[in-house]
């Protein structure tokens, strides 16, 4: 399912615009690995990013008990893929990786066609304010760092919860803004995002609360999300000119090192929060 540009609310179609670019397209591949675009979790602070990206997905994936052979999976913001793939080798479940770039969707089918695993994993362009799936379609539900694009986070979650299963799991991290975060000092970041605002981990327990699905816990991991903007920093500038080789403009690394360092500002003065929701839905 393709949807329209003009389809898409201005917060999703700025995000879908920007993601859509060769600038951030090249970026986000080169710097990445070519596999994720998440906040890793690290065990050292010059840690390869590709490598704590996919510790992201062994995190989250050991706290699900319903991820076992054959499960069906949502993925809410799939970028290239790299989750889904990993999900596919290593439990034999199958996945809906939905994501609103179809610069970012071309990678990811290639890069299933080339692991054999198109059968195990269909990309759909889209937003997660209208899944295109029936209800109860899935037993877990997931998304890494992608609510925050979206221009109405209840409906996103509306929509998670209409797709469950009865006794389906939903686990997914986003960068939020502390719950006594100070008002004013995220806008640098909101600005770059063209956002109103950020979640919190209130407002996402309050919603869980609303639509009746079960807390299973937070897993808070705000040191991360820190460590994870310094290493994108940190390459970025030792990776300079790759980057530019590959494409990217000056101009386009400038903005994002001084939004990086925005994110680094935010969470060392205790403003942001990042971790792991892990919600159930009652059978």
């Amino acid at each position: 399912m393709t949807e329209t540009k003009n389809a898409y609310p201005e917060a999703v179609r700025v995000a879908r615009e920007y993601y859509n670019s060769n600038d951030a397209d090249r970026f986000y591949f080169t710097i990445w690995g070519g596999q994720d675009i998440h906040i890793g979790i690290y065990e050292t602070p010059d840690e390869d990013i590709a490598v704590a990206s996919q510790r992201t997905v062994e995190v989250m994936a050991k706290r699900l008990g319903t991820l076992r052979p054959g499960a069906h999976i949502l993925d809410m913001g799939a970028g290239y893929g790299g989750t889904a793939r990993a999900l596919v080798r290593k439990h034999g479940c199958t996945v809906l990786a939905l994501n609103l770039s179809e610069v970012e969707n071309r990678r990811d089918r290639e890069l299933n066609a080339e692991a054999g695993l198109t059968d195990a994993i269909e990309v759909v362009d889209g937003s997660f304010e209208a899944v295109p799936a029936d209800d109860a379609s899935f037993e877990v539900v997931w998304s890494q760092d992608a609510f925050l694009h979206g221009s109405d986070r209840s409906r996103i979650l509306d929509e998670a919860a209409r797709v469950m299963k009865p006794g389906a799991e939903m686990v997914f991290g986003d960068p939020m803004q502390a719950d006594d975060c100070p008002e004013g000092v995220l806008q640098p970041i909101l600005d770059r995002l063209f956002l109103p605002n950020l979640g919190s981990p209130a407002f996402y327990r309050a919603e869980a609360k609303r639509l009746g699905l079960e807390d299973l816990g937070f897993e808070e991991h705000t040191d991360q999300l820190v460590n994870h903007y310094r290493r994108v920093l940190a390459e970025t500038e030792r990776r300079q000119a790759e980057i530019e080789a590959a494409g990217v403009s000056r101009d386009y690394i400038h903005r994002m090192k001084k939004g990086l360092r925005h994110w680094i500002e935010g969470g060392e003065k205790g403003w942001l929060a990042w971790g792991v929701f892990h919600l159930r839905k009652p059978a």
